[in-house]
């Protein structure tokens, strides 16, 4: 049925042709408007007021109260609402200025906004001011650069600058290098882009000194107070051979029995090379030798073995002075020379003995280096050079063997510190050798316990610790254990075990749970909610029973995993009484796929735990309804005949995906109407309508009689009268773009203790709504509440999302 009536005769011409100026006067009225400009801040909250633009346009409320007033945006997701009423402009989500308007300096939102009856076209200008919400953070958490020990004072090597979302002062302002004694840190500002560090070699590297250096940079922004990000630079130092090679003795002097095999090992030199690589890599080879030791002994060029090579005489000569020569394998190898003298010794017939005098069967692991173990007595029949007597400890133990003032009395003492959980027990060989030829010797074992001190902390076998645990456990039961060990033994490896607790805030959580001080087992005091604590963070210590007591803690970091323990929660259908039921009243004429209504519901537990179904569980006609089960849309299969049912009962079922599905089902009452029902009132207001109009006619018929020069200041108070007039009769009638011809409807539910309806006209298939918006959304004040709070809700309620 259309809305408008038909305009006949010369008055309706004459009416017509009013309407047509006053669209043109509107036109050239609003293109010649300035644009408002507001500031905001982002990250403020949403439903924050911004300005009233109908005030700042000179727009009385009045006019808006008639005309549709209203935002055109092209975006999905609105940033900002306009009050219908007062023309209020309202954040509607949260701003991101990073995100809206990247790096750019200044940052404008614009907004186009319609009044319409006739149309009126404003532009807002929203200008968002930047917070400093960003951290610098730089591309990589690491940077790892090498260099050469020979690298000059003064090089330069350019470092990645860090970046900030932020702008202006919010910005990169500065660099700071971590204290070293190599490195200083230079800072270049190369405008749009920024600043970048630049790193500054001050004195040279010695890689012998030290292999690498760790540095940390660290980016501030000129925020108050500032933020800041870091990175680490780790250099790792390149070898340069500067080092020649050094022998582990200043002295090598060794006898041997003049009747020793060939291939008898005379003594093994030993050189080291502090640098690395080939630089490192020592050779020994003869020096300034004559041909004689040539032929008597040679070395092994890899080991430093010098054997015997010929037949020795100690009759021909009593000693040997050989100059061996230790090179690196450098691109300019380095030398070092040195002498070892090998001396011939007759042979002999008695073995050395040896006695313990004095023994200590255990010694502590914290002794001195030097601490006396045994005192022994060694002795040779033999006399002159055959009876001197050369005696050391075998095997690679911590304890040597060194004289005592009396003349053949030696002491065993500790030349290393013992370390009891390395070797809890020596054996210790003694061995005594003459020097006669052939040389004699003889040998004693003897044992030494190390006892134990409390030198070692209990450790853990992780950094951290990572435990996941399902939401709604059980108090008292162990949720994981955690536990150390301690390398030392007795009451010193004994560990207990307890969480570090403090005052501040995030350890709330902390307070509720226990562990037990000997197994480590941790129990919560209470149960866990995924939907109010996701994860936390909290120290556990071990502590040994030692003397003084060693602890060490450890960092253990617990996931709450979700559970189904929320079921859906039905928004709409809500009836006044809060029960899952719904009316909703459609025109028999509708089509096949014509939208009834929509189910919607939510659901608190996330991943699959919040995943909605929908089905139809009972329906008066199967025929007649069908249900989407993604999206809850009720539609019709089929057009409606006369022999169907004026009401219709739909059982709606949400349920979701966890293990155990949990489940809420709603009811919807179907009602079909008349099409003839929907608008019987509005015959009745256009019969009115006919009567005003003649007298429109006649007051237009007296203006045009009227004086020439007040001809066009009449015509403006004409319309002017008639659009108020007409708007209050017409523009309830006017023709929504997606009205399909049914009757209005009116959808009433509950949130908390404010009631909603929302009214509008049936929308055709094809037609949807843009989520979250409240254009058609009206308070219901509750008959419990006093009249100033129900003026209140009026004020407000209208741009709170009932779906939220």
């Amino acid at each position: 049925m259309n809305q408008t009536m038909d305009l006949t005769g010369h008055s309706g011409r004459l009416r017509r042709k009013c309407v047509a100026f006053v669209l043109a006067f509107v036109v050239i009225f609003t293109t010649a408007m300035g644009q408002i400009r507001y500031s905001i801040s982002e990250e403020i909250k949403e439903g924050t007021a911004v300005g009233n633009i109908a005030k700042d346009l000179g727009i009385d409320a009045n006019i808006l109260k008639t005309r549709g007033f209203r935002i055109v945006s092209s975006s999905t997701e609105p940033l900002f609402q306009v009050h219908q009423n007062d023309g209020m402009l309202y954040v509607s989500r949260n701003i991101d200025r990073e995100e809206i308007c990247q790096r750019t300096s200044v940052c404008l939102i614009n907004l186009k906004t319609v009044l319409e009856n006739p149309l009126e076209v404003h532009y807002v200008a929203v200008e968002v001011l930047d917070v400093n919400d960003h951290s610098p953070s730089f591309p990589e958490n690491n940077k790892r650069l090498e260099i050469s020990e020979s690298a000059s004072a003064g090089t330069r090597f350019q470092l990645h600058a860090a970046i900030d979302p932020d702008g202006g002062v919010n910005s990169i302002q500065q660099y700071k290098l971590s204290g070293n004694n190599n490195f200083r840190l230079e800072v270049k500002d190369r405008g749009k882009d920024g600043k970048v560090p630049i790193l500054q070699l001050q004195n040279p590297l010695d890689r012998e000194q030290s292999s690498s250096h760790r540095l940390v940079l660290t980016a501030l922004d000129g925020g108050k107070p500032p933020k800041s990000g870091t990175m680490e630079i780790l250099i790792d130092v390149l070898d340069v051979n500067d080092n020649a090679p050094v022998f582990t003795k200043d002295v090598y002097s060794v006898d041997i029995n003049e009747d020793a095999p060939i291939g008898t090992t005379v003594v093994r030199v030993n050189a080291t090379d502090v640098d690395e690589g080939s630089n490192g890599d020592v050779t020994y080879s003869f020096g300034n030798v004559n041909k004689q030791v040539r032929g008597l002994f040679d070395v092994d060029s890899r080991t430093g073995e010098i054997f015997v090579k010929g037949r020795l005489d100690y009759e021909v000569d009593d000693s040997y002075e050989i100059d061996i020569q230790a090179s690196d394998s450098g691109a300019l190898p380095l030398r070092t020379d040195k002498s070892v003298t090998v001396n011939i010794k007759d042979i002999n017939d008695n073995a050395p003995v040896i006695e313990i005098t004095s023994l200590s069967n255990t010694i502590s692991e914290d002794s001195r280096p030097g601490t006396t173990v045994a005192l022994l007595s060694i002795t040779d029949l033999d006399s002159g050079v055959n009876g001197k007597v050369m005696s050391f400890v075998k095997s690679d133990v911590p304890l040597t063997l060194t004289p005592s003032i009396q003349d053949n009395m030696y002491a065993v003492v500790t030349k290393t510190q013992l370390d009891r959980e390395t070797t809890s027990i020596h054996e210790v060989t003694v061995i005594a050798k003459d020097a006669g030829e052939p040389a004699l010797t003889s040998e004693k074992t003897f044992r030494v316990v190390v006892s134990d001190v409390n030198d070692n902390s209990p450790q853990f076998l992780f950094s951290q610790y990572n435990f996941y645990v399902s939401e709604n456990n059980v108090p008292g039961v162990p949720l994981f254990s955690i536990t150390g060990s301690d390398r030392d033994e007795g009451d010193n490896a004994l560990i207990t075990y307890h969480i570090l607790r403090d005052r501040r805030e995030e350890s709330k959580v902390v307070s509720f749970l226990n562990i037990n001080p000997e197994n480590g087992d941790v129990v919560a005091l209470k149960g866990f909610d995924f939907e109010t604590l996701k994860t936390f963070q909290f120290q556990v210590v071990a502590s040994d029973s030692g003397t003084p007591s060693l602890s060490s803690n450890v960092t253990v970091n617990v996931f709450i995993l979700d559970q189904n323990d929320n079921a859906p929660v039905i928004l709409y259908p809500v009836s006044s009484n809060g029960s899952a039921e719904g009316v909703e009243e459609i025109p028999r004429n509708v089509n096949a796929g014509h939208l009834v209504t929509k189910v919607r519901a939510y659901d608190a537990d996330i991943g699959y735990n919040g995943w909605l179904l929908f089905s139809l569980q009972q329906v008066t006609d199967h025929s007649l309804f069908g249900l989407d089960r993604y999206t809850g849309q009720i539609r019709t299969l089929r057009s409606f005949t006369e022999t169907d049912e004026a009401e219709h009962k739909l059982l709606i079922l949400v349920k979701d995906n966890g293990n155990v599905s949990l489940s809420a089902t709603a009811t919807v009452l179907v009602k079909l109407v008349e099409p003839k029902e929907a608008f019987a009132a509005s015959d009745v207001k256009s019969s009115a309508k006919h009567d005003e109009e003649n007298n429109v006619t006649f007051y237009l018929m007296i203006t045009l009689g009227s004086v020439s020069a007040l001809f066009l200041i009449s015509i403006i108070v004409l319309i002017a009268m008639q659009c108020s007039k007409s708007t209050d009769y017409t523009s309830k009638y006017v023709q929504e773009p997606n009205y399909d011809g049914t009757l209005c409807h009116s959808i009433q539910y509950r949130s908390g203790d404010k009631r909603y309806m929302l009214v509008g006209p049936r929308m055709s298939i094809g037609s949807t709504i843009v989520p979250g918006s409240h254009a058609n959304t009206l308070v219901l004040p509750d008959r419990r509440k006093t009249s100033e709070e129900v003026r209140r809700l009026k004020s407000t309620a209208l741009f709170t999302n009932p779906y939220r």
